[in-house]
């Protein structure tokens, strides 16, 4: 009976897993093409609205005294592709280590940027990833920082604003360039971008009063975007506008939920930045600290739709034959771990590390990136740091592993002790549950301890998971042989004979190598124990790899290393126990009975 108990649990957590399975990963997949199709109407909707409604000029919003300029290009998209779009402007050139691209001389917007280290594919040869584009492509994304001004001002540097450049025509860490713009009102701007050798670009503007009186502007930034991920996100991880400011802390609204409220304001912050971010790329501001500023996150219906973060500061005094400096950074790239809290730690961005999304559970999760990162730095390859990985929290483990094993092994060394309570007492069960309790007792096994090494893996392998699916470290990192890429499914299938027939399968019947490794690890490990009496649990004990084999299929590949290699260590831990406990391992005789010939009744 106690063993059927420990088989029910086992049960239970295993369709826990399948429905969380079902939940996370099967049902955002399955409206991944439904959610692009869908987008894509959209954008033609929009684009053939803003086509017949655009008038030339038309900046898409009326102006308010006092707010963040409107954003260009909401009077409709150009049909030209990028490299059109790119020479329509006068651009400084962007270069470094980790970056190429250029500045939009009007506006001085970042508005074109591609990773250098990233690319679409796991072809190394595949399009690098383009981060920001121009506004008047569908897929405009850019960053920009302006002025609000007034009539004592003038006219101040905002999206429309043609600068000129000052010296040096190209941006690299080591030369940052500098612009100029001088207004009617004797107010000269001088803006100067530097950016270091990975993805933070610093913005220092410089405002010279020539004038005769003391006037005053608010600094502002946003970052827009006129499309979204044509792949929704999963519910495991947040991709759309997020910030970090003022005494509410994180703030995370996702497209759809932006659009719904349209608008997000939190209260006033001196430090913190916000952003818009995707599952492993991200484009963030980080205010100046020198000025109280107001946070906001909206989604515009006007011209064309569009997605904004964007704060405004205070009102900034400059009085007359005097100047003022405000100083803001941009980070424009890709979310590394590493990097990431570098910035926070060296530039003193408050809670910058929440811009990857770690979870509810973050207290397991980012442990679990460390040791897998550590791991990866010694063998240089992240498959073999999740091999790793897996030997090390078994080792963790171990001691309570240990108990569980023996406890089950000692159950099965007094079965014929139950077998007689239970012949004893078989029409009284309370009778039988005490005798049960007190053999239990006498003999010291723990009856759920068979449980344990199941339900200490669920928080091992969903946070494994987690980190597989945010981690660009993760992103296109290949173990041996086919796995290219550990993030994604094994590529492989069993029905089209591994790729020796030139057929495409659905989904489902992709069941690669490694699925039917871990289905097979899976298999043995459940024939170390007797087969259940009872048809019906037998039945799940038979079937039940099966089932685990076709639901991991469609997991990370790495994920699923990691579950045949647990289930290998715990073959042989499991064994080992056993034998010093004197207890029978039942795997050799459950597969010849497997495999034997049944008698048929007549016989």
């Amino acid at each position: 009976m106690e063993n059927n108990r420990n088989f029910f649990i086992t049960i239970a957590l295993s369709v826990l897993i399948l429905a969380l399975w079902q939940y996370f990963y099967v049902l955002p997949r399955s409206e991944q093409q439904r959610e692009a199709a869908r987008i894509e109407e959209q954008r033609a909707a929009e684009q053939k609205k803003a086509a017949e409604a655009a008038k030339p000029g038309d900046t898409g919003a009326p102006a308010t005294p006092g707010a963040i300029p409107s954003t260009p290009g909401t009077d409709g998209v150009t049909p030209a592709g990028r490299e059109q779009a790119l020479a329509a402007n006068k651009r400084v050139k962007i270069d470094t280590p980790s970056l190429e691209g250029s500045i939009n001389l009007t506006g001085a917007r970042l508005d074109d940027l591609k990773l250098k280290q990233y690319t679409e594919t796991v072809d190394k040869n595949s399009p690098k990833i383009e981060l920001l584009n121009p506004a008047a492509l569908p897929n405009g994304y850019y960053a920009e920082i302006g002025f609000v001004g007034n009539d004592k001002t003038g006219t101040v540097p905002g999206p429309e604003t043609a600068w000129t450049v000052d010296g040096n025509a190209a941006l690299t860490p080591a030369t940052p360039v500098t612009l100029t713009y001088a207004n009617d009102k004797g107010l000269t701007f001088k803006r100067t971008f530097s950016v270091d050798s990975d993805y933070m670009f610093t913005v220092s503007d410089t405002v010279q009063n020539s004038g005769a009186a003391s006037v005053s502007l608010s600094n502002y930034g946003r970052v827009t975007r006129f499309d979204k991920p044509a792949i929704a996100s999963t519910y495991v991880l947040h991709e759309g506008l997020i910030g970090f400011t003022g005494t509410e802390g994180l703030q995370e609204h996702k497209y759809a939920s932006i659009e719904s409220d349209k608008q997000f304001m939190p209260g006033k912050s001196t430090d913190g930045w916000l952003g818009i971010t995707d599952k492993y790329w991200a484009v963030t501001l980080v205010p100046t600290e020198k000025q109280p500023f107001q946070p906001r996150y909206a989604f515009f219906e006007d011209g064309r739709h569009r997605y904004q973060s964007d704060f405004l500061t205070d009102p900034i005094a400059v009085d007359a034959g005097q100047s003022a400096t405000v100083e803001s950074e941009i980070f424009a790239g890709a979310k590394e771990v590493g990097k990431i809290n570098a910035y926070a730690e060296d530039r003193h961005i408050k809670r910058f590390d929440l811009l990857i999304d770690w979870g509810w559970f973050h207290f397991i999760t980012k442990p679990m990136f460390w040791l897998i990162d550590t791991l990866y730095k010694f063998f240089g390859n992240f498959g073999l740091a999740i091999l790793a990985t897996t030997v090390v929290v078994k080792a963790a483990f171990f001691p309570l592993a240990n108990k569980s094993y023996a406890s089950m092994a000692n159950m099965k060394k007094v079965q014929p002790k139950m077998l007689e309570i239970r012949e004893k007492y078989a029409d009284d069960k309370m009778a039988q549950q005490k005798a049960m309790m007190e053999l239990y007792k006498t003999e010291k096994i723990n009856p759920i301890a068979g449980c344990w090494p199941v339900a200490l893996q669920i928080p091992v392998f969903f946070a494994l998971y987690k980190v597989l699916y945010i981690t660009i470290e993760m992103r296109h990192a290949p173990f041996f042989g086919w796995i290219q890429d550990l993030a994604a499914p094994d590529p492989t299938s069993l029905f089209n004979l591994f790729g020796l027939i030139p057929i495409t399968l659905p989904h489902v019947l992709m069941i690669g190598v490694w699925p039917l490794i871990m289905g097979v690890t899976m298999f043995l490990q459940m024939r170390m124990n007797p087969t259940p009496p009872d048809p019906t649990q037998a039945a799940i004990f038979t079937w039940m790899p099966v089932i685990f084999t076709f639901m991991m299929a469609g997991f990370p590949a790495g994920l699923v290393i990691y579950w045949a290699w647990n289930n290998t260590l715990s073959i042989l831990q499991q064994g080992l126990i056993m034998k010093r406990q004197g207890a029978k391992i039942e795997l050799w005789d459950n597969l010849v009975a497997l495999f034997r010939k049944k008698p048929s009744p007549a016989e």
